[in-house]
């Protein structure tokens, strides 16, 4: 009986050091986030998503974004670091690339190459014929660690987010792993990036976002709206804005959303002038509250422990999509979350196309 209670005390003592003293890649920094409204106002519950049909990518998952090329056909990015080409409504699949990384956000120039975000080879360039060329690997010298979304303008000026410059999805487990670790920290490193294929020269826009992600023009492609998934809001930035930092508001930088109920991701643009955004996961009442907490105890023991115990929300559908004046035009939810990590929404004359990280197939809704 001692020496079994010897070892418990032993295991206890070991435990108790590893959650206190392990080094983890985290500095947290206090963050206090507004009090959550939850599901009300525009964003009331509803099941509008909850019946989606899917079209199956057989062994395949995580149709991340998708978007219609300029020969009609659908394309989108998957988990296995391949990009599929389909008809639209989802005969005739094939792998039209595969890139050494995962391409997450990627967008179609006027001549018909994809220019996509690759977290770990930067913005790429995959022409029709499937070359494969990287763009821009780095800013001022600095890598480019967490390449996110894309958007063109008609310029040919491309506009895309470099999530963190802390945590490179292949540093640090996959996206999902190295997007929890930047929220976790809220250090705010995200940035907006512009690349001018006149010159072959990438630019910092403005700075300062906790994880940049989806990135989408305004119609007359003076703005960009940009999520902040970390901070669960959406930003209205200059295009003309040279390495703006975002913590300081002006007429460069507004907040265009805030206090949204979930953590948005893509924005694409739809039909009509309205903007698509999903929300990846709900609100996490636990990472509220460790955001507030004054010490960095909690969100650094949480980081060394197992990734199954880290608090990541509820599976829970839900996109929905603004003008440009701020109004919500349309709420889709699915409170049950059986179509996991809605991260976007491609709108067609008839269908709507949802996105999602690690769904197995592509959900879609007709019009």
């Amino acid at each position: 009986m001692k020496k079994i209670l010897g070892a418990i005390i032993v295991i206890s003592v070991l435990l108790i050091a590893y959650l206190t003293l392990w080094p983890v890649p985290i500095k947290p920094v206090q963050w206090i986030p507004p009090v959550s409204t939850g599901y009300t106002g525009p964003h009331a519950v509803n099941t509008r998503l909850a019946s989606l049909k899917i079209i199956s990518l057989g062994n395949e998952e995580g149709p991340e974004q998708i978007a219609i090329g300029l020969d009609g056909k659908l394309y989108t990015t998957v988990a296995s670091r391949k990009i599929l080409r389909m008809n639209q409504d989802g005969t005739n699949q094939e792998v039209f690339a595969k890139t050494s990384g995962r391409v997450l956000g990627f967008d179609f120039d006027s001549r018909g190459n994809m220019i996509a975000a690759d977290v770990d080879n930067g913005l790429i360039s995959i022409s029709p014929d499937k070359k494969v060329t990287v763009l821009s690997n780095e800013v001022n010298g600095d890598p480019i660690r967490f390449a996110d979304a894309v958007a063109i303008a008609k310029s040919g000026k491309v506009y895309f987010s470099d999530a963190t410059t802390r945590f490179a999805p292949k540093d640090w487990g996959g996206t999902f792993e190295a997007s929890m670790l930047d929220i976790m920290e809220q250090q705010s490193t995200g940035r907006i990036l512009e690349y001018d294929p006149a010159i072959k020269k990438t630019r910092i826009v403005a700075k300062g976002f906790s994880f940049a992600n989806g990135v989408a023009l305004s119609t007359d492609e003076q703005w960009l709206f940009v999520n902040e998934t970390g901070k669960y809001r959406i930003w209205k930035i200059s295009v003309h804005a040279r390495d703006l930092n975002i913590s300081s508001p002006n007429e460069s930088a507004k907040i265009f959303f805030e206090n949204l109920p979930g953590y948005p991701d893509n924005l694409m643009r739809g039909t009509d002038g309205k903007i698509w955004v999903g929300l990846v996961k709900p609100r996490s009442p636990a990472l509220d509250k460790m955001t507030i907490t004054t010490t960095p105890f909690l969100r650094k023991l949480t980081a060394r422990l197992p990734h199954f115990l880290w608090p990541v929300p509820k599976p829970y559908g839900h996109v929905f999509a603004f003008t440009e004046k701020g109004k919500v035009v349309a709420d889709l939810q699915d409170p049950s979350g059986t179509y996991p990590e809605t991260t976007g929404v491609t709108e067609t004359a008839d269908k709507l196309y949802i996105q999602s990280l690690h769904a197995k197939g592509i959900g879609w809704l007709p019009k």
